[in-house]
């Protein structure tokens, strides 16, 4: 893949033979927690059907960011933001957006395994029946049993629909939070650090997930692990200090980087 290097912020350009679709557009992107500020002037692009990892040390804007994409920093009160992420022709900061809406079509994996006090049917069942996109009987029993599939985890609980979703062992659980967000039928998946606290067989399951689920769906994920997002990523962008310091393809993101400050991180010089 041909590509140009891109400068701090920039997004990464192609040529004609490699162009991709869009499926969001950062611009400028700006946010504060009160009078604090954690991202400065985000310009970021993320393409349909591919994954990108969000790199960069603790504190430096890599899951605020993540949660810009699906407005959950909403939920904190002394949040403001400023700028552009636009998906589908319209700003996603914008006032006129319905949350409930976006982050139908923005789904969210979180760190820690998260679900529901449910039996594991009705943990796939639940939000796409609130959402009319499926009526009780075959329908939603199909939705359900598509969702595991695609979340790799049929075979292993087709037995046990009607146990808690909390009985499941730590991978197990996280899959099914994948299942749960895959039955809404969003565009996007956001991961925040999907295996921190899961076990190496469970992280290695996860990301050969990955790699299967963007065939269908646009993944966007935090991690701190460089081995896996070297693995797992199409595009890599370093924050530091709530800024993009470089954003490329992966490939060239670890193996020639275009700014020093990215290879010290890169190969463990701080961070």
């Amino acid at each position: 893949m041909t590509t140009k290097l891109a400068s701090p912020g920039a997004p990464v350009t192609f040529n004609q033979e490699t162009t991709h679709d869009l499926e969001l557009t950062v611009r400028d992107l700006k946010l504060w927690y009160g009078d604090k500020q954690a991202l400065h002037g985000i310009d970021l692009d993320v393409y349909q059907n591919n994954i990108t990892a969000l790199i960069g040390p603790s504190g430096c804007g890599k899951s605020t960011f993540l949660r810009c994409l699906n407005r959950m920093n909403d939920l904190i009160p002394s949040v403001r933001a400023e700028g552009e992420i636009m998906m589908e022709g319209k700003n996603v900061l914008s006032k006129h957006v319905d949350e409930v809406a976006l982050r139908k079509k923005v789904g969210m994996v979180f760190q820690k395994p998260n679900p529901f006090p449910k039996s594991i049917y009705e943990n796939i069942a639940y939000a796409p029946r609130m959402h009319d996109i499926v009526s009780k009987g075959s329908e939603q029993d199909e939705l359900v049993e598509r969702s595991l599939r695609a979340a790799g985890l049929w075979d292993e609980v087709k037995d046990q629909l009607d146990k808690p979703g909390t009985s499941l062992s730590g991978g197990q659980q996280q899959r099914l939070c994948i299942a749960r967000t895959i039955a809404v039928q969003p565009s996007v998946i956001l991961m925040d650090e999907p295996t921190s606290a899961l076990d190496p067989i469970s992280t290695a399951t996860i990301e050969e997930l990955m790699h299967e689920l963007k065939q269908e769906f646009t993944i966007v994920v935090v991690t701190h692990n460089m081995q896996q997002a070297a693995r797992v990523a199409d595009y890599t962008a370093f924050f530091h200090l709530g800024k993009v310091i470089e954003y490329n393809d992966t490939a060239t993101m670890f193996s020639t980087p275009e700014k020093q400050q990215t290879e010290d991180y890169i190969t463990g010089r701080y961070g």
